[in-house]
């Protein structure tokens, strides 16, 4: 049987033993604090186009010593704009991390692919623990392998839904083809999606609406620990056989009359 407490996964060189992943998004005191003690999460993300206009020491504040800080390029319409804003960052969180995210369909948020790649080979070159998010595309995800990503983040549905893994056939391929760790982004909304997740052979997860709009922000922080681990654990298990036609009976038929 594994042990959960000593299955870690590695971004970069540094080991991670929550595979939980605190979104940007909507931040407050008792958001944080609930990821933090009661998911677990090792690894919070900002977006420092927020941090400029609602200053970043306030945000700073919230954060514990010991999680590592991860901005994001959250406002990049191009690899251009990324590639500036992840040097602001390195400077600013004097962090070698950063989620590169390159949006430039304002109806959808959904990343643009080819942009990411750019970025991504620019900033792994430069010394970044490069983690791009991506929509969920095989060739896209090679590439973004191929050009130093650390990582992998598709989008399980549009940011902020909670629409959950719309995109599970495509995200299973990246899990099954890609030597790197794939962590489920955007749309995940309940618990029972991030254990899906994780079933499904995902690193880990990042989720921040999900949360940040619960009714009881700590029981859903600690509800989403308890999926993660479930659902890692049953992936470590080995799932059991499905059987596409047909059934099997779970107890001996022998001795049961027919009739």
């Amino acid at each position: 049987m594994t042990d959960l407490n000593k299955d870690t996964f590695c971004l970069g060189g540094h080991e991670f033993q929550s595979r939980f992943i605190l979104g940007s998004g909507k931040y407050s005191l008792e958001l944080i604090k609930a990821a933090v003690e009661n998911a677990g999460a090792q690894i919070i993300t900002l977006a420092l186009r927020r941090a400029n206009q609602g200053g970043l020491a306030n945000i700073l504040d919230y954060i514990p010593e010991g999680v590592t800080l991860l901005p994001n390029t959250s406002g990049a319409r191009n690899a251009e704009e990324a590639v500036r804003i992840a040097r602001l960052a390195r400077e600013i969180c004097q962090s070698d991390f950063i989620k590169i995210e390159v949006i430039h369909d304002s109806k959808y948020l959904l990343p643009d692919n080819y942009e990411t790649v750019k970025a991504t080979e620019i900033l792994a070159k430069e010394g970044f623990v490069v983690m791009p998010y991506m929509y969920p595309d095989l060739n896209a995800a090679r590439d973004l392998a191929n050009a130093g990503a650390a990582c992998i983040m598709p989008l399980g549905s549009p940011i902020g839904s909670n629409k959950g893994i719309c995109t599970k056939e495509f995200i299973q391929i990246l899990i099954d083809e890609i030597d790197l760790p794939i962590i489920v982004d955007a749309g995940i909304g309940r618990p029972s999606q991030a254990c899906e997740a994780m079933e499904m052979g995902a690193a880990a997860v990042m989720a921040n609406t999900a949360i940040a709009t619960a009714g009881d922000i700590p029981a859903m922080a600690a509800a989403f620990k308890s999926a993660i681990e479930a659902g890692r654990g049953a992936y470590l298990a080995g799932m059991g056989r499905v059987i596409d036609r047909g059934a099997s009976a779970s107890s001996p038929l022998q001795g049961v009359s027919e009739k």
